[in-house]
């Protein structure tokens, strides 16, 4: 098999309670439990393909990086090291606790311990859950360039297409029960900041959606059955889905957890707040829930409103500690799941399998085909790596331009990771995004707040939470990143880069709009979480040349994340870390909260359309570049 681990966000079934500092390390060393894989019992689909060809490695300064040709079919690629040309060889481990593989080249190792020798090979997966294919021939990394520089040359008249925006379609977030709930860690008022979190992501990052994780479970008190048949109140949804309506964003309405007296397994139960992860006990009543809810939503928002959201089948029923059955009972809760949605309105969208790690997908598909279900967008989740390529996936089953969504994805799969709230992720998200531009139709950061209770209430303000925003909702760097991203422009422009780690440690993303303003965004990041705190060797001197510019003078703006710029957890630091700030601590905190520029704007002119700039680059790093023709004005939100 290939090596790939689960989500691992929570593997027990009752996390520790959350107070002091042992608390929080238990808490940590919950959510670092790897979860066992639910069983899956049925055959899976034999498929095998070839290793890649043109396998070559390059060696610069503190990197290697390896390219080479896709092969047709792949969803996913499994980088092996080992210490000679006949090995052993192992799938290289970058930490990030989920899938190993790679959706496409180049990849970069910055993991080889010094002065050891190292030869690689790569094998091909046709899908995570595939046998290990045949290791291509291996090879030894040749010399590269190391003068720790790199090249950028943007065509500003070279056009290659639309800016991909995956972040915008969807965000993860906490149960939304939480929106009625008062004060909190802190002292927060915990249903004020998290609609107030939405309101932020959909304002300056542009995002449309919000999944709405747990729907059906007991803490929003829907089904209640006394002996005489169900009784259903809806009023608790409504107060959640009007509370989040208002926010601007629209649900996508996860179908889970099991209500209590519905469920076969009662006493089976994951967080703190005892989510139950049972299959139904009468299946028939599951599917008149459902069916009810959903003719609830359409009468009480209105069907055209409701088109526009979707419906999403459990929550990574691939993991034990998420679902006590087995995959065939997840497949027959799909089944009578859309149906029922169906029902209502044929309209509506259903979706699934949710899994963790891209797992059942071919399961799934394989399934509705052979029942004639619908099945109208694949999701699945990851952490840690860009998200595999499953339009090979799809398209074997004759549904190649079927939606696909990743409706988890980000940083880390462990929520008490230091990681989530350093400079270092902020590279790592941009490289994700990047990645998965053009290929998926929603890559969902998971999650928008730090108010987050699956083990329990947050113990400090930076605790390594998953959300882009603390408690508080101040900005951390990777929210910066996905800002700088969503400030780039309509059209993508032609971009090549040259030097020691160029593609692979040092990437780009150019843009230009209609009216002449330009936006490049530069990062320098490495997928290897050892190197979180940052290496002095891996960071970069940036050339960036850009041509094809209109004639006129322009002003550059240069907005950076790092260390020292737009990281707020370091104006925290200097606050003496306290776990939960006093007013004045708030005030130095907010004065803090914004996109830092590395120099003032300063006016500049191409000369025959032609301008460069240097600057320095560390590692972890980014930059966004922007070169405004004087006069335009900028309508962009973006915080003094």
């Amino acid at each position: 098999m290939p090596k790939h681990r689960p989500p691992g966000r929570s593997a027990g079934h009752t996390p520790p309670e959350t107070g002091g500092p042992s608390a929080s390390s238990a808490r940590i060393a919950w959510f670092a439990t790897l979860g066992a894989r639910t069983e899956r019992d049925r055959p899976a689909r034999p498929i095998s393909l070839p290793p890649p060809d043109h396998v070559q490695a390059v060696h610069g300064r503190g990197q290697v990086t390896i390219e080479w040709s896709p092969v047709q079919g792949a969803a996913g690629y499994l980088v092996h090291r080992g210490p000679a040309a006949d090995g052993p060889f192992e799938p290289i481990d970058q930490g990030g606790g989920d899938v190993l593989a790679v959706p496409h080249g180049p990849y970069l190792d910055t993991t080889r311990p010094p002065r050891t020798k190292a030869w690689y090979a790569v094998s091909s997966l046709p899908t995570i859950e595939a046998e290990g294919g045949a290791l291509s021939r291996p090879v030894a990394p040749r010399a590269g360039p190391s003068d720790a520089a790199v090249a950028i040359r943007v065509d500003a008249s070279h056009f290659v297409g639309r800016v991909g925006r995956p972040w915008r379609p969807i965000i993860g977030s906490e149960h939304l029960a939480l929106l009625l709930r008062g004060p909190g860690p802190g002292g927060r008022d915990v249903g004020a900041e998290l609609a107030e979190a939405f309101r932020v992501v959909r304002r300056e990052l542009g995002i449309e959606a919000v999944r709405a994780h747990a729907i059906l479970a007991d803490s929003l008190a829907v089904y209640h059955d006394s002996g005489d048949g169900p009784i259903l109140d809806f009023s608790r949804v409504d107060d959640v889905l009007d509370r989040l309506l208002e926010t601007g964003l629209r649900p996508i309405v996860e179908l889970s957890f099991m209500p209590r007296d519905l469920a076969n397994e009662p006493h089976a139960t994951v967080f703190a707040y005892a989510a139950i992860i049972s299959p139904p006990r009468d299946l028939e009543r599951w599917a008149a829930l459902v069916r009810d809810l959903v003719a609830h939503l359409a009468d009480r928002y209105g069907r055209d409103e409701v088109r526009r959201w979707a419906f999403e089948v459990w929550n990574e029923p691939n993991l034990c500690v998420f679902w006590s059955g087995a995959e065939s009972d997840y497949l027959r809760l799909y089944d009578a799941s859309v149906r029922a949605v169906k029902s209502v309105d044929p309209g509506f969208r259903v979706g699934g399998p949710a899994t963790a790690a891209a797992g059942w997908i071919d399961d799934l598909l394989q399934h509705c085909r052979a029942d004639s279900l619908p099945l109208d967008f694949v999701s699945t989740h990851t952490y840690g790596l860009p998200p595999l390529d499953l339009r090979p996936v799809v398209a074997r089953f004759g549904r190649p331009d079927l939606p696909l969504w990743w409706t988890e994805w980000g940083v880390s799969p462990r929520d008490g990771a230091p990681i989530n709230d350093s400079a270092w992720a902020a590279p790592l998200v941009a490289r994700g995004m990047r990645s998965a531009a053009g290929r998926v139709d929603a890559l969902a950061y998971w999650v928008a707040s730090d108010h987050f209770v699956e083990g329990g209430d947050a113990p400090t303000l930076f605790h390594g939470g998953f959300g882009l925003l603390t408690i508080g909702n101040l900005r951390k760097p990777r929210f910066w990143a996905i800002a700088m991203l969503e400030r780039l422009g309509e059209d993508e422009l032609a971009c090549e880069l040259d030097g020691d780690g160029a593609g692979s440690l040092v990437e780009a993303w150019a843009s230009g709009d209609p009216d002449g303003r330009i936006a490049i965004a530069v990062w320098n990041g490495t997928l290897d979480q050892s190197k979180g705190a940052g290496v002095r060797a891996l960071g970069r001197s940036v050339t960036l040349k850009v041509e094809g510019l209109r004639p006129g003078k322009y002003e550059l703006r240069h907005h950076r994340v790092d260390a020292r710029h737009s990281n707020i957890v370091r104006t925290w630091k200097r606050l003496g870390r306290p776990d939960w700030p006093d007013e004045a601590g708030w005030t130095r905190l907010r004065a803090a909260d914004r996109l830092e520029a590395l120099e003032p704007p300063r006016p500049v002119r191409a000369d025959q359309g032609r301008l460069e700039l240097e600057f320095p680059l560390p590692m972890p790093a980014m930059s966004l570049v922007e070169l405004m023709p004087v006069g335009r004005r900028d309508d962009r939100v973006a915080r003094p």
